[in-house]
């Protein structure tokens, strides 16, 4: 029996990625300006970043997401004494919809920030160095990815399109702002303990001080850490540390040993060994690293 097939309608389809950073810039970094023929995806995951694109400059917050178009002329650079994090992703895409992100600016929603962390996990996964290394220059397959990484990159990047091509017409036709609806309870006690943890990041905390800074009990501190981190309380605190050090070295505003002290380590030894067991670096490599790839990004041309 013959069965008619229907022909889905695609309305976008990425066909190559060029360039995929996850990228932490020291806070003079700049980038001198540049042009080429396919699209860029640029998005603040942290600090602040000032962008020209054709005509304009415009100061991205954290949380701001823009695109520059093929042949569009853009440059960049940290401002405000902040090191800047971006997510840095190129590609091909030859759909007339793609003319939608011209000349406009972003705020992610928290499912199009879910996509892009995804984005960011599966570029870790399928590339070899991942996204996240300074070593990263040109996507390169590696040899043990998950199957399917790189179909992941490409299908996350294209919801991620289609969600805010969707989004912005849905803004057209509205005519009362959304309502913003609060977080629940559980979610809204974890960003609490967050930054409870980021305004003491130099301290050595305990699990008994944050439990009784917040009148809840172990067992239940450590499961709604858990749910909603992936990681144990303190681990997830040493991270804070490890991501507030390297924000730092970016910066160049204190030496390793003034480094350590400040960030609560019991010494500059115990410091480098946990920065390396969560960088898979040294600080001072670290920082060798982010003055390279500063160095690469301001000279890099990208090929005809």
């Amino acid at each position: 029996m013959n069965f008619p097939k229907y022909d889905l309608r695609i309305e976008l389809s990425i066909l190559q990625i060029i360039t995929f950073f996850y990228m932490e810039l020291p806070k003079r970094f700049w980038t001198p300006g540049e042009s080429h023929d396919f699209w860029e995806l640029c998005y603040v995951d942290k600090g602040q970043y000032e962008i020209v694109r054709g005509a304009e400059r415009i100061v991205l917050e954290q949380g701001d997401l823009l695109f520059y178009a093929p042949d569009e002329f853009h440059a960049g650079r940290a401002v405000n004494d902040t090191a800047p994090t971006l997510i840095i992703i190129s590609f091909v895409c030859d759909s007339a919809a793609m003319r939608f992100f011209e000349g406009k600016t972003f705020r992610p929603d928290e499912d199009e920030k879910v996509l892009l962390s995804r984005l960011v996990d599966e570029g870790r996964e399928a590339f070899d160095p991942p996204v996240d290394s300074p070593r990263m220059h040109r996507p390169s397959q590696r040899a043990a990815a998950a199957f399917g990484s790189e179909q992941m990159i490409k299908n996350h990047l294209e919801i991620l399109l289609v969600q805010l091509i969707r989004k912005g017409e849905i803004r057209k036709v509205q005519t009362k702002p959304e309502t913003i609806v609060a977080a629940n309870y559980n979610h809204a006690l974890v960003e609490q303990m967050i930054a409870y943890m980021n305004n003491r990041v130099g301290e050595s905390l305990t699990i008994e001080q944050i439990c009784s800074a917040f009148g809840t009990g172990r067992t239940r501190l450590m499961t709604l850490f858990k749910t909603a981190t992936g990681l144990g309380t303190i681990a997830y605190f040493n991270k804070l540390k490890i991501e507030r050090s390297k924000s730092l070295i970016r910066q160049h505003a204190y030496n390793m040993t003034e480094l350590s002290e400040r960030l609560g380590f019991t010494s500059v030894h115990h410091f480098s060994r946990s920065f390396k067991k969560e960088t898979g670096m040294t600080p001072t490599e670290y920082a060798r690293s982010v003055k390279a790839r500063a160095l690469r990004k301001a000279t890099d041309a990208y090929p005809e």
